[in-house]
């Protein structure tokens, strides 16, 4: 191994004389510098492996001058590792094989979150609360979520064993799991909120994405949806031709939907609704946050600028470089940038990331009303109907609705995974279902000793928290969705949950609005410009 990557390195080397042999006078002076400039690169690779005061890996230094040689381009290319685009490209499907549990790492334990219906770990009774100690005998609390997650899953009809800390069980449950397919849906929840009120969230953008959309579509349809919630939080994007195909939902055919520019002629692209599906006649208000990004944005960027949806929340985040993937040596990939998004209006949606300090902690983002700042005259756009929206990067709301902070104390209970243990240990004491109104003073009072018990918090602690009404509403409202996520799952919980979110609460009093400019719309009718339609890859 340690040669085949010294070959490699030197191979670059060797390349680039090549070209300059084939290619001439023409590159004469570019091969020079590329020669001059591959030596001392191979040179660096063999005096950093021969005389560093610890062993190191010619695959080491390659990988680590890579990334470093990326990192002056921009904060989207990315050099893959054969890991991590194995991992890419299996995210991006449609099923894997696995339990069927979702899982997270809750006070540095692996807990299962919510085991899916129909799926082998519900038929063992695995359930929410549930700490997987061991898998195949190796310690869960040393791993990371990744690592833990690439061992659960494996080749279908294949058997993991696996250890299950229970509470109020004295010893581990050990099973052994036959892996079967798992659905790999991104259209998370899809539900009505209330009689005429549809409800999506769409998580990210994978292969079947456009298809799921549709499908709840229909469903909600079927029950009678007038409007919809399209819930786009913490969706990181993904695709780009599912991002085309849900936008192909929502607008006319020959919307454009996104243009695509960048350095080479064929970067620039415009993409259109084609009219494969019939688009959905009710007014949208789409929720975006920090978390919504790429794709996320594209779809949108599209409906805002056609006035198709309203979009509710705080400014997004701003990713708007166009990563084209490439296949590498050794099963590795690179994510390279070739070119920018645009809105239909003409906005770029990527921001400024001169300071990279700015941009990952999203420091400068948002619309003039957001930061403070200036008008800039070159930042101003319209929608079809004429409404004023912002360039500068990201998408901004129409209205911006902030989301409430959970205080520290309830912080802290979350991170302990308190809520979910605690709900876990009522249930079993009490006979209770998913639609549980709790006497909130009982609850709370059990609460409180239960957190002493578990040396979770001080009497003095509970005093100074847990006697304010907001965090008592909060506190109780947890506690009521993991109840229902323990006796009827992710739908359940979610719900519970919605009464709380403030974001999610001022969307549904924004329907007269909406409904206001989906009517003015379809009286203007949509905005066709002519040119090339192109699908997207």
């Amino acid at each position: 191994m340690r040669r085949s990557w010294r070959i490699a390195a030197i191979a670059l080397f060797t390349l680039a004389l090549a070209l300059g042999g084939l290619l001439g006078d023409r590159l004469l002076a570019v091969t020079d510098e590329t020669r001059d400039s591959l030596r001392l690169y191979t040179e660096l690779i063999n005096l950093e492996h021969d005389r560093y005061g610890a062993d190191v890996s010619y695959k080491d230094l390659v990988y680590s001058s890579v990334n470093g040689m990326l990192r002056s381009l921009d904060p989207h290319t990315a050099f893959l590792n054969p890991e991590a685009y194995e991992g890419m490209r299996e995210k991006q499907q449609t099923s894997f094989y696995g339990l069927g549990i979702l899982v997270g790492v809750r006070n540095g334990q692996l807990t299962v979150i919510s085991p899916l219906e129909g799926t082998p770990a519900a038929r063992l009774g695995i359930q929410a609360g549930d700490v997987i100690s061991t898998i195949e005998g190796e310690p869960t609390e040393t791993m990371t979520l990744d690592e833990a997650v690439g061992k659960l899953k494996g080749p279908k009809g294949t058997q993991v064993k696996i250890s299950i800390t229970r509470r109020g069980l004295p010893q581990p449950l050990t099973m052994s799991v036959t892996r079967a397919e798992i659905p790999q849906t991104t259209v998370r929840q899809s539900y009505m909120l209330n009689p005429t009120t549809g409800y999506i969230q769409l998580t990210e953008f994978a292969r079947g994405s456009g298809k799921e959309m549709a499908d709840a579509i229909e469903k909600l349809r079927g029950s009678g949806m007038k409007q919809l919630v399209l819930d786009l939080r913490n969706n990181g994007g993904g695709l780009l031709d599912q991002a085309i195909d849900i936008a192909d939902q929502f607008l006319p055919e020959g919307s454009k939907i996104v243009e695509t520019k960048g350095r080479t002629r064929d970067s620039f692209q415009t993409y259109r609704a084609d009219g494969k599906y019939p688009p959905l006649e009710a007014p949208v208000v789409v929720l975006v946050n920090e978390g919504t990004a790429s794709a996320s944005e594209i779809l949108s960027g599209a409906l805002q600028d056609h006035d198709r949806g309203l979009i509710v929340g705080t400014p997004s985040w701003g990713k708007g470089l166009v990563q084209t993937v490439y296949n590498l040596s050794y099963g590795a990939g690179l994510a390279l940038t070739t070119a920018k998004y645009y809105t239909p209006s003409g906005r770029l949606i990527q921001r400024d990331y001169t300071s990279y300090f700015d941009y990952y902690t999203h420091a400068d983002a948002g619309s003039p009303e957001v930061t403070g700042k200036a008008v800039d005259p070159k930042d101003i756009f319209h929608t079809d109907l004429g409404r004023n929206v912002y360039g500068g990067g990201g998408i901004t709301p129409d209205v911006i609705v902030k989301d409430q902070d959970l205080s520290p104390f309830e912080q802290f209970l979350l991170a302990r995974n308190a809520f979910l243990n605690f709900a876990v240990d009522y249930a079993s004491r009490n006979k209770v279902k998913a639609d549980w109104k709790p006497d909130a003073n009982k609850v709370i009072a059990e609460l409180s000793q239960w957190l002493i018990k578990e040396k979770l918090a001080t009497q003095e602690e509970i005093d100074k928290n847990l006697t304010k009404q907001e965090v008592r509403d909060s506190v109780i409202l947890q506690i009521r969705a993991e109840i229902a996520n323990s006796t009827s799952g992710q739908e359940a919980r979610h719900r519970v949950l919605s009464e709380g979110d403030i974001q999610l609460q001022q969307a549904l009093k924004l329907f007269d609005r909406a409904a206001n400019m989906y009517a003015q719309r379809r009286e203007k009718g949509p905005k066709i410009e002519q040119g090339s339609q192109t699908k997207g890859m």
